[in-house]
């Protein structure tokens, strides 16, 4: 085969484990061989529609199977699939369509009013159900699809992926990631995880984000396991698969497992299938692995960012407990290092930034040379932006993150972009917003505003404002009313003083 990268997989595992079930979800199951045959016909379709190779498809909607389906019929023309965060607004989406310039946007049922609110744009609309005038629906135009095979060049340093992570400056940067990224992403799970073809793995995080998708689902499909995929995270329908399909690995952020801790299912919960659960994307509480410990199971967490396909580090289940809380060592075909400000090593148990280095990391962002050029050293490391520090061991805890941004319910919030869609209420004259400490999504927002004289402004007013700007969970959940913000000599706002304040600032409402 000619494809070196994706878009060769399907065919690839049909030939070795044809009859073998790949996917199970919604009630539906499809063995590798019709998985196969259902990527061909999409991709011969998608062609027929325009895409060719660097072309751009974009997806809207929660986990599906048609998610995977486009991804590998898009990775088979040589294009670059584009999943987007179905929770955004119409406004937030249409600035990701505007900047990667798909051919084709693909949408569930649940996206249609944001789809509507799009309005008239030039992509190849294609709906999962209940097209509109003009047009496509999913299945019929899937199969009247061609089966006759494709085999188009592409090479392991073409781009697979674009994936929206918004930046310091409030503006999302599309994260590219080459076929390359995600197969060396794919070994390195491999490496650290002891994963067989018998394994049954749980998809519930969503597929839109790189943990969910290149942790969990590539892996599987490689070794020829099932992934069950569900289109969103739900406690009781966890317990149900666990149980009834004998799920044996699955990923979530700190907000799932804390959930499932907390259910009255918990202790009596038929979990004996359940061999390793792994976490990212925020640090997890001590207190809720060593839960997880103690119900007899494997809880192993890792570190890393979109950027990094995304494992970074890595801590494997023979030390998930003489190591708990650590992020674990850096992951076999990558290197990490914590630096000072001079990129100079710092010393064991010395607080730095994390710099990452290896096949597994992006060449940079969609048409943004810019802030490709500030995240890369000269000499090719990525620098992560958050502080951690190594043990004597080369094991690495995370301390602080030197951004703004936080993490809420395993999803990353950046002030900036909080504080430009505040701005824009006609009550306010200045603005700051920070992430403060919470019990169920680890961190939510809390903004400071100033007030235009003679104007007012509650949390209530601040929350119906933003809902048709923001995502539900970039919404401060806190504001406090103040007098003044904090500022440097230069004139700079003190987020640092605002945290110290936070917990009884005057006018919290």
């Amino acid at each position: 085969m000619r494809n070196e990268g994706l878009g060769c997989w399907p065919a690839r595992r049909a030939r070795m484990t044809p009859h073998r079930t790949a996917f199970v979800s919604g009630g539906k199951s499809l063995t590798y061989a019709e998985f196969a045959d259902r990527t061909t016909r999409l991709a011969a379709q998608l062609r027929s529609a325009g895409v060719e190779p660097g072309a751009r498809v974009a997806y809207l909607g929660p986990n599906h199977l048609a998610f995977v389906e486009t991804m590998f019929a898009v990775h088979q023309l040589g294009g670059i699939f584009v999943p987007l965060n179905f929770r955004l607004a119409a406004r937030e989406i249409a600035y990701m369509l505007d900047d990667s310039g798909p051919v084709a946007l693909i949408y569930a049922p649940e996206c249609a009013g944001v789809v509507r609110e799009l309005g008239e744009r030039g992509e190849r609309l294609v709906a999962l159900a209940d097209p509109a005038p003009g047009e496509l629906d999913y299945e019929r135009w899937l199969a009247d699809g061609s089966t006759a095979p494709i085999d188009v060049p592409v090479r392991l340093d073409d781009t697979a992926l674009i994936l929206y992570t918004s930046g310091t400056t409030g503006r999302p940067k599309g994260a590219m990631l080459t076929h390359g990224n995600l197969v060396w992403n794919t070994c390195n799970v491999l490496v650290g995880v002891d994963l067989t073809s018998q394994d049954r793995t749980l998809v519930s995080a969503p597929l839109f984000h790189v943990a969910a998708l290149d942790q969990t689902l590539l892996p599987t499909f490689v070794k020829g396991g099932c992934s069950v995929i569900t289109s969103t995270w739900d406690v009781d329908t966890c317990y149900d698969l666990i149980e009834e399909l004998g799920i044996t690995w699955m990923f979530g952020v700190t907000t799932m497992f804390a959930d499932l801790a907390r259910s009255p299912r918990w202790a009596e919960a038929d979990l004996s299938s359940l061999r390793t659960v792994m976490s990212g994307g925020a640090a997890v509480p001590e207190s809720l692995i060593r839960t997880y410990q103690e119900r007899g199971l494997v809880f192993c967490q890792g570190y890393g960012m979109t950027e990094t396909a995304p494992g970074a580090t890595f801590l494997e289940a023979s030390e998930s407990l003489r190591k708990v809380g650590s992020a674990g060592v850096p992951v076999f075909f990558a290197d990490v290092r914590v630096v000072r400000p001079d990129l100079t090593d710092a010393a064991p148990g010395e607080p730095g930034e994390v710099l990452i280095k290896g096949p597994n990391v992006t060449p940079g962002y969609w048409r943004d040379p810019g802030a490709t050029a500030a995240a890369l050293t000269e000499d090719g490391w990525l620098r992560s932006g958050d502080v951690g520090k190594l043990d004597e061991e080369g094991h690495l805890y995370l301390v602080d993150r030197v951004k703004d941004m936080f993490i809420s319910g395993g999803e990353n919030v950046y002030p900036a972009e909080v504080e430009r869609a505040v701005f824009e209420h006609p009550a306010v004259a200045e603005a700051a917003v920070i992430g403060v400490a919470d019990e169920k999504w680890g961190e939510v927002g809390k903004a400071f505003v100033v007030c235009h004289p003679g104007t007012r402004l509650t949390r209530e007013e601040l929350r119906s404002f933003l809902l048709p700007r923001l995502a539900k969970y970039k919404i401060p959940a806190h504001l406090a009313v103040v007098d003044e913000l904090p500022r440097t000599g230069s004139g700079k706002i003190t987020k640092a003083r605002l945290r110290e304040i936070s917990g009884h600032t005057p006018g919290f409402d």
